[in-house]
Protein backbone atom coordinates (compact mmCIF):
# COMPACT_ATOMS: atom_id res chain seq x y z
CA UNK A 1 0.00 0.00 0.00
CA UNK A 2 1.24 3.49 -1.38
CA UNK A 3 1.79 6.40 1.52
CA UNK A 4 0.88 9.76 0.22
CA UNK A 5 2.36 12.60 1.63
CA UNK A 6 1.93 16.28 1.11
CA UNK A 7 5.25 17.15 2.26
CA UNK A 8 8.23 16.04 -0.87
CA UNK A 9 11.84 15.63 0.83
CA UNK A 10 14.42 15.37 -1.39
CA UNK A 11 17.22 13.42 -2.45
CA UNK A 12 19.64 15.94 -0.42
CA UNK A 13 17.97 14.12 2.75
CA UNK A 14 19.04 10.53 1.67
CA UNK A 15 22.81 11.88 1.29
CA UNK A 16 22.70 12.56 5.43
CA UNK A 17 22.34 9.30 6.16
CA UNK A 18 24.84 6.15 7.03
CA UNK A 19 26.50 4.59 3.75
CA UNK A 20 24.67 1.45 4.61
CA UNK A 21 21.50 2.98 5.95
CA UNK A 22 21.52 4.78 2.13
CA UNK A 23 22.04 1.33 0.10
CA UNK A 24 19.66 -0.38 2.22
CA UNK A 25 16.90 2.72 1.66
CA UNK A 26 17.47 3.12 -1.94
CA UNK A 27 17.61 -0.95 -2.78
CA UNK A 28 14.38 -1.45 -0.88
CA UNK A 29 12.43 0.61 -3.67
CA UNK A 30 14.54 -1.01 -7.00
CA UNK A 31 12.35 -3.44 -8.74
CA UNK A 32 14.63 -5.12 -11.64
CA UNK A 33 12.69 -7.77 -13.09
CA UNK A 34 12.52 -6.25 -16.54
CA UNK A 35 16.56 -6.64 -16.74
CA UNK A 36 15.86 -10.02 -14.94
CA UNK A 37 13.51 -11.56 -17.15
CA UNK A 38 16.15 -9.77 -20.57
CA UNK A 39 18.87 -11.69 -19.18
CA UNK A 40 17.30 -15.20 -18.79
CA UNK A 41 16.31 -14.94 -22.62
CA UNK A 42 19.59 -13.82 -23.66
CA UNK A 43 23.32 -15.64 -23.76
CA UNK A 44 23.64 -14.54 -20.53
CA UNK A 45 25.43 -17.50 -17.74
CA UNK A 46 26.17 -16.96 -14.21
CA UNK A 47 29.28 -18.52 -15.04
CA UNK A 48 30.96 -20.99 -12.91
CA UNK A 49 30.93 -18.83 -9.77
CA UNK A 50 27.23 -18.55 -9.66
CA UNK A 51 27.17 -14.79 -9.65
CA UNK A 52 22.63 -14.03 -10.29
CA UNK A 53 22.21 -10.47 -12.36
CA UNK A 54 20.04 -9.11 -9.24
CA UNK A 55 23.36 -8.97 -6.56
CA UNK A 56 25.56 -6.77 -10.13
CA UNK A 57 22.90 -4.42 -10.54
CA UNK A 58 23.03 -3.50 -6.89
CA UNK A 59 26.52 -3.15 -6.90
CA UNK A 60 26.41 -1.09 -9.91
CA UNK A 61 23.68 0.99 -7.91
CA UNK A 62 26.05 1.12 -5.16
CA UNK A 63 28.68 2.28 -7.11
CA UNK A 64 26.85 5.65 -7.83
CA UNK A 65 25.48 6.32 -4.98
CA UNK A 66 29.13 6.08 -3.08
CA UNK A 67 30.30 7.71 -5.91
CA UNK A 68 33.25 4.55 -6.36
CA UNK A 69 35.29 5.78 -9.44
CA UNK A 70 35.78 2.48 -11.63
CA UNK A 71 35.10 -1.02 -11.80
CA UNK A 72 38.64 -1.56 -10.28
CA UNK A 73 37.57 0.01 -7.56
CA UNK A 74 34.35 -1.46 -7.10
CA UNK A 75 35.74 -4.66 -7.17
CA UNK A 76 38.05 -4.01 -4.37
CA UNK A 77 35.46 -2.61 -2.24
CA UNK A 78 33.69 -5.91 -2.52
CA UNK A 79 36.10 -7.85 -1.36
CA UNK A 80 37.74 -5.61 1.62
CA UNK A 81 34.11 -4.49 2.86
CA UNK A 82 31.95 -7.52 4.03
CA UNK A 83 29.29 -5.07 4.91
CA UNK A 84 28.83 -3.58 1.74
CA UNK A 85 29.23 -6.91 0.48
CA UNK A 86 26.16 -8.22 1.97
CA UNK A 87 24.14 -5.16 1.38
CA UNK A 88 24.34 -5.74 -2.01
CA UNK A 89 23.35 -9.25 -1.98
CA UNK A 90 26.56 -11.37 -2.32
CA UNK A 91 27.20 -14.06 -0.04
CA UNK A 92 29.59 -12.96 2.82
CA UNK A 93 32.24 -15.53 3.11
CA UNK A 94 31.66 -16.53 -0.47
CA UNK A 95 33.53 -14.66 -4.26
CA UNK A 96 33.03 -11.66 -5.54
CA UNK A 97 32.53 -11.10 -9.34
CA UNK A 98 35.55 -9.88 -11.22
CA UNK A 99 36.31 -6.89 -13.33
CA UNK A 100 35.73 -9.09 -16.25
CA UNK A 101 32.51 -10.22 -14.91
CA UNK A 102 31.32 -6.62 -14.41
CA UNK A 103 32.44 -5.67 -17.71
CA UNK A 104 30.18 -8.99 -19.50
CA UNK A 105 27.43 -7.83 -17.57
CA UNK A 106 27.25 -4.43 -18.96
CA UNK A 107 27.79 -5.02 -22.17
CA UNK A 108 24.71 -7.42 -22.00
CA UNK A 109 22.40 -4.91 -20.37
CA UNK A 110 23.74 -2.01 -22.39
CA UNK A 111 22.21 -3.83 -25.33
CA UNK A 112 18.91 -4.20 -23.91
CA UNK A 113 15.94 -1.73 -23.33
CA UNK A 114 15.19 -3.35 -19.94
CA UNK A 115 17.02 -1.20 -18.19
CA UNK A 116 15.33 2.01 -19.48
CA UNK A 117 11.58 -0.06 -18.76
CA UNK A 118 12.73 -0.26 -15.06
CA UNK A 119 13.19 3.00 -14.55
CA UNK A 120 10.01 4.10 -16.07
CA UNK A 121 8.24 1.80 -13.46
CA UNK A 122 9.93 3.46 -10.85
CA UNK A 123 8.56 7.10 -12.32
CA UNK A 124 5.17 5.46 -11.99
CA UNK A 125 5.87 4.48 -8.53
CA UNK A 126 6.91 7.87 -7.75
CA UNK A 127 3.48 9.64 -9.32
CA UNK A 128 1.64 7.09 -7.66
CA UNK A 129 2.69 8.04 -4.16
CA UNK A 130 1.79 11.78 -5.12
CA UNK A 131 6.56 12.30 -5.18
CA UNK A 132 5.80 13.45 -9.13
CA UNK A 133 3.42 15.56 -10.31
CA UNK A 134 4.01 16.38 -13.76
CA UNK A 135 1.40 19.69 -14.31
CA UNK A 136 4.95 21.44 -14.94
CA UNK A 137 8.41 20.29 -16.83
CA UNK A 138 11.55 20.90 -17.90
CA UNK A 139 14.08 20.16 -20.22
CA UNK A 140 17.81 20.74 -20.75
CA UNK A 141 21.05 19.08 -21.09
CA UNK A 142 24.16 18.78 -19.44
CA UNK A 143 27.98 17.99 -20.62
CA UNK A 144 29.31 14.42 -19.76
CA UNK A 145 32.82 13.95 -20.48
CA UNK A 146 33.57 10.45 -22.61
CA UNK A 147 35.55 7.90 -21.53
CA UNK A 148 37.53 7.67 -24.74
CA UNK A 149 40.46 9.79 -25.20
CA UNK A 150 39.99 13.13 -26.85
CA UNK A 151 40.47 13.62 -30.63
CA UNK A 152 40.94 16.53 -32.75
CA UNK A 153 37.74 17.28 -35.06
CA UNK A 154 39.49 16.03 -38.14
CA UNK A 155 39.91 12.38 -36.93
CA UNK A 156 36.27 12.05 -35.18
CA UNK A 157 33.37 10.03 -36.89
CA UNK A 158 30.19 12.12 -37.32
CA UNK A 159 27.82 9.14 -36.81
CA UNK A 160 25.82 9.88 -34.19
CA UNK A 161 27.35 7.03 -31.84
CA UNK A 162 30.74 8.65 -31.06
CA UNK A 163 31.74 11.30 -28.94
CA UNK A 164 32.78 14.69 -30.14
CA UNK A 165 33.52 18.24 -29.10
CA UNK A 166 30.73 20.46 -27.94
CA UNK A 167 30.18 24.38 -26.40
CA UNK A 168 27.60 25.78 -24.06
CA UNK A 169 27.86 29.07 -22.10
CA UNK A 170 28.07 29.00 -18.28
CA UNK A 171 26.11 30.97 -15.85
CA UNK A 172 28.22 33.45 -16.75
CA UNK A 173 28.16 33.26 -20.25
CA UNK A 174 31.27 32.02 -20.67
CA UNK A 175 32.46 29.42 -23.17
CA UNK A 176 32.55 25.46 -22.04
CA UNK A 177 34.10 23.28 -24.66
CA UNK A 178 34.28 19.40 -23.91
CA UNK A 179 34.81 16.18 -25.74
CA UNK A 180 32.41 13.02 -25.31
CA UNK A 181 28.32 13.64 -25.18
CA UNK A 182 25.34 15.44 -23.64
CA UNK A 183 22.91 13.73 -21.61
CA UNK A 184 19.44 15.63 -22.27
CA UNK A 185 17.13 15.72 -19.64
CA UNK A 186 12.86 15.88 -18.86
CA UNK A 187 12.25 16.96 -15.28
CA UNK A 188 9.15 17.44 -13.77
CA UNK A 189 9.57 20.57 -11.36
CA UNK A 190 7.58 19.65 -8.31
CA UNK A 191 10.29 16.93 -7.37
CA UNK A 192 13.10 17.99 -9.39
CA UNK A 193 13.29 14.04 -10.75
CA UNK A 194 13.78 12.50 -14.43
CA UNK A 195 11.19 11.55 -16.53
CA UNK A 196 13.13 10.61 -19.00
CA UNK A 197 16.85 11.20 -20.64
CA UNK A 198 18.32 10.66 -24.26
CA UNK A 199 22.28 10.66 -24.77
CA UNK A 200 23.93 12.33 -27.82
CA UNK A 201 27.29 13.35 -28.99
CA UNK A 202 28.13 16.57 -27.77
CA UNK A 203 28.26 18.51 -30.85
CA UNK A 204 23.84 17.81 -31.15
CA UNK A 205 22.08 20.79 -30.75
CA UNK A 206 19.84 20.65 -28.07
CA UNK A 207 16.96 22.18 -29.92
CA UNK A 208 16.22 19.33 -31.89
CA UNK A 209 16.07 16.84 -28.75
CA UNK A 210 13.38 18.30 -26.97
CA UNK A 211 10.71 16.87 -29.44
CA UNK A 212 12.02 13.23 -29.51
CA UNK A 213 12.23 13.49 -25.45
CA UNK A 214 8.34 14.59 -25.29
CA UNK A 215 7.40 12.05 -27.96
CA UNK A 216 9.08 9.61 -25.56
CA UNK A 217 7.44 10.66 -22.68
CA UNK A 218 4.00 9.87 -24.41
CA UNK A 219 5.41 6.60 -25.52
CA UNK A 220 6.40 6.01 -22.20
CA UNK A 221 3.32 6.82 -20.16
CA UNK A 222 0.44 7.88 -21.81
CA UNK A 223 -1.93 9.94 -20.10
CA UNK A 224 -0.49 9.34 -16.94
CA UNK A 225 1.25 12.75 -16.70
CA UNK A 226 -1.14 16.03 -17.21
CA UNK A 227 1.51 18.35 -18.45
CA UNK A 228 0.29 22.35 -18.51
CA UNK A 229 3.64 24.00 -19.40
CA UNK A 230 7.06 22.56 -20.70
CA UNK A 231 9.49 25.02 -19.78
CA UNK A 232 12.85 25.60 -21.65
CA UNK A 233 16.00 28.34 -22.08
CA UNK A 234 16.91 30.06 -25.57
CA UNK A 235 18.33 26.87 -26.56
CA UNK A 236 15.67 25.90 -28.07
CA UNK A 237 13.54 28.79 -29.18
CA UNK A 238 12.95 27.18 -32.62
CA UNK A 239 9.33 27.30 -34.64
CA UNK A 240 9.14 23.30 -34.62
CA UNK A 241 9.09 22.83 -31.09
CA UNK A 242 6.49 25.42 -30.07
CA UNK A 243 3.85 24.05 -32.70
CA UNK A 244 4.82 20.33 -31.47
CA UNK A 245 4.16 21.38 -27.78
CA UNK A 246 1.24 23.10 -28.23
CA UNK A 247 -0.55 20.88 -31.51
CA UNK A 248 0.58 17.61 -30.77
CA UNK A 249 1.76 18.07 -26.88
CA UNK A 250 -1.28 19.82 -26.11
CA UNK A 251 0.60 22.36 -23.24
CA UNK A 252 2.10 25.76 -23.26
CA UNK A 253 5.69 26.18 -23.86
CA UNK A 254 7.61 28.44 -21.71
CA UNK A 255 10.80 29.31 -23.66
CA UNK A 256 13.05 32.31 -23.87
CA UNK A 257 13.44 34.40 -26.35
CA UNK A 258 16.57 33.49 -28.65
CA UNK A 259 17.74 37.14 -30.55
CA UNK A 260 20.05 34.97 -32.28
CA UNK A 261 22.14 38.31 -32.88
CA UNK A 262 19.20 40.66 -34.04
CA UNK A 263 19.59 44.19 -32.62
CA UNK A 264 15.97 45.03 -32.63
CA UNK A 265 12.90 43.26 -31.63
CA UNK A 266 10.89 41.86 -34.80
CA UNK A 267 8.31 44.49 -36.43
CA UNK A 268 5.52 45.49 -34.22
CA UNK A 269 6.58 44.22 -31.27
CA UNK A 270 8.77 45.49 -28.06
CA UNK A 271 11.67 44.23 -26.02
CA UNK A 272 9.02 42.54 -23.93
CA UNK A 273 7.70 40.87 -27.21
CA UNK A 274 4.89 42.73 -26.43
CA UNK A 275 2.42 44.27 -29.41
CA UNK A 276 2.84 48.54 -29.83
CA UNK A 277 0.93 51.25 -31.24
CA UNK A 278 1.56 52.69 -34.67
CA UNK A 279 3.15 55.28 -32.20
CA UNK A 280 5.28 52.97 -30.59
CA UNK A 281 3.28 52.40 -27.23
CA UNK A 282 3.42 49.20 -25.59
CA UNK A 283 -0.33 48.51 -25.98
CA UNK A 284 -2.24 46.92 -22.40
CA UNK A 285 -3.25 43.20 -22.28
CA UNK A 286 -6.95 43.27 -22.03
CA UNK A 287 -7.73 39.77 -22.00
CA UNK A 288 -8.20 36.48 -23.77
CA UNK A 289 -10.51 35.03 -25.82
CA UNK A 290 -10.66 31.87 -26.53
CA UNK A 291 -7.45 31.61 -28.91
CA UNK A 292 -6.69 35.18 -29.30
CA UNK A 293 -5.67 37.58 -26.47
CA UNK A 294 -6.62 41.21 -26.59
CA UNK A 295 -4.79 44.25 -26.40
CA UNK A 296 -5.70 47.48 -26.25
CA UNK A 297 -4.68 51.40 -26.67
CA UNK A 298 -2.68 52.72 -24.20
CA UNK A 299 -4.21 56.32 -24.12
CA UNK A 300 -7.57 55.16 -23.97
CA UNK A 301 -6.96 53.04 -20.63
CA UNK A 302 -4.87 56.61 -19.29
CA UNK A 303 -1.83 54.43 -19.22
CA UNK A 304 -0.07 57.35 -21.36
CA UNK A 305 -0.47 60.28 -23.11
CA UNK A 306 -0.36 60.22 -26.50
CA UNK A 307 0.19 63.60 -28.60
CA UNK A 308 -2.31 62.13 -31.51
CA UNK A 309 -5.46 60.67 -28.50
CA UNK A 310 -6.82 57.59 -29.59
CA UNK A 311 -8.39 59.17 -33.20
CA UNK A 312 -5.03 58.73 -34.80
CA UNK A 313 -5.69 55.13 -35.00
CA UNK A 314 -9.48 54.39 -33.98
CA UNK A 315 -12.51 56.03 -34.57
CA UNK A 316 -14.07 54.11 -31.60
CA UNK A 317 -14.68 55.31 -28.25
CA UNK A 318 -13.27 52.15 -27.60
CA UNK A 319 -9.97 52.71 -28.83
CA UNK A 320 -7.62 50.68 -31.14
CA UNK A 321 -7.73 46.70 -30.31
CA UNK A 322 -5.60 44.41 -31.38
CA UNK A 323 -6.74 40.57 -31.37
CA UNK A 324 -3.88 37.77 -31.77
CA UNK A 325 -4.39 33.78 -32.10
CA UNK A 326 -1.43 33.18 -29.97
CA UNK A 327 -1.67 28.95 -31.05
CA UNK A 328 -0.63 30.49 -34.46
CA UNK A 329 1.89 33.12 -33.18
CA UNK A 330 3.12 30.62 -30.98
CA UNK A 331 6.59 31.75 -31.24
CA UNK A 332 6.23 35.37 -29.63
CA UNK A 333 3.01 34.76 -27.77
CA UNK A 334 1.89 32.48 -24.88
CA UNK A 335 -0.44 32.51 -22.16
CA UNK A 336 -0.12 33.34 -19.55
CA UNK A 337 1.49 36.07 -21.59
CA UNK A 338 5.48 36.62 -22.01
CA UNK A 339 7.03 39.23 -19.41
CA UNK A 340 4.59 39.11 -17.47
CA UNK A 341 4.74 37.86 -13.47
CA UNK A 342 2.70 34.75 -13.76
CA UNK A 343 5.13 33.87 -16.98
CA UNK A 344 8.22 34.29 -15.42
CA UNK A 345 6.97 32.63 -11.79
CA UNK A 346 6.30 29.62 -14.33
CA UNK A 347 9.98 30.16 -16.10
CA UNK A 348 11.68 30.28 -12.84
CA UNK A 349 10.61 26.52 -11.83
CA UNK A 350 13.02 25.73 -15.02
CA UNK A 351 15.89 25.55 -11.97
CA UNK A 352 14.12 22.29 -10.58
CA UNK A 353 16.40 21.18 -13.66
CA UNK A 354 19.49 22.46 -13.23
CA UNK A 355 19.14 20.94 -9.24
CA UNK A 356 18.69 17.41 -11.19
CA UNK A 357 21.17 17.81 -13.15
CA UNK A 358 23.77 18.86 -9.88
CA UNK A 359 22.47 15.95 -8.15
CA UNK A 360 23.27 13.52 -11.16
CA UNK A 361 26.43 15.05 -11.18
CA UNK A 362 27.22 16.08 -7.52
CA UNK A 363 26.09 13.11 -5.41
CA UNK A 364 26.14 10.26 -8.19
CA UNK A 365 29.32 11.00 -10.42
CA UNK A 366 27.61 10.86 -13.27
CA UNK A 367 30.17 13.23 -15.15
CA UNK A 368 32.64 9.84 -14.51
CA UNK A 369 32.13 7.31 -17.18
CA UNK A 370 33.69 4.26 -16.68
CA UNK A 371 33.40 2.34 -20.27
CA UNK A 372 33.61 3.71 -23.67
CA UNK A 373 30.06 3.82 -26.53
CA UNK A 374 27.10 5.45 -26.53
CA UNK A 375 25.39 2.81 -25.10
CA UNK A 376 27.39 2.22 -21.99
CA UNK A 377 26.65 5.97 -21.55
CA UNK A 378 23.47 6.09 -21.60
CA UNK A 379 23.11 2.85 -18.89
CA UNK A 380 25.25 4.73 -16.47
CA UNK A 381 23.07 7.39 -16.62
CA UNK A 382 19.60 5.29 -16.41
CA UNK A 383 21.31 3.92 -13.16
CA UNK A 384 22.45 7.17 -11.77
CA UNK A 385 18.71 7.74 -13.04
CA UNK A 386 17.22 5.27 -11.14
CA UNK A 387 19.34 5.47 -7.85
CA UNK A 388 18.12 9.11 -7.85
CA UNK A 389 14.55 8.45 -8.19
CA UNK A 390 14.86 5.53 -5.61
CA UNK A 391 16.48 7.40 -3.10
CA UNK A 392 13.73 10.03 -2.91
CA UNK A 393 11.12 7.70 -2.86
CA UNK A 394 12.46 6.03 -0.21
CA UNK A 395 13.44 8.70 2.14
CA UNK A 396 10.03 10.00 1.51
CA UNK A 397 8.75 6.62 2.59
CA UNK A 398 11.15 6.42 5.49
CA UNK A 399 9.90 10.46 6.82
CA UNK A 400 6.23 9.66 6.40
CA UNK A 401 5.87 6.65 8.51
CA UNK A 402 4.90 7.08 11.84
CA UNK A 403 7.44 7.48 14.86
CA UNK A 404 7.42 4.42 17.17
CA UNK A 405 7.14 5.88 20.86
Amino acid sequence: MYIRQECLFSFDELIKFQPETKLEMVFSQLDFSNVVLSLSRSEYKRGPKGYDPLPLLYALVAMQLEKIPNIAKLVDRLKSDPVFRYNCGFSVFGPTPSASTFSRFLNLISKSEALEEDFKQLILKAKDLNIIDSTNIAIDSTKLNAFEKPKPKSKLKDDGKSPNWGKKKDTDGNDIKWFGWKLHIIADCKSELPLAIEITPASVNDSILAIPLLKKLKEFYGNTFDVKHCIMDSGYDIKENYDYIMNEFHAQPIITYNKRGSFAPPEGLNERLHPICSMGYELVYWGKDGDYLKFRCPHVLGKIDCPHGSSWCSNSNYGYCLKINYKKNNRYFSFPIRSSDEWQEIYNLRTSIERCNSRLKDYLNTDNLRSAGIKKAKTFALLNCITLVAGTIAVNVTKSLPKVA
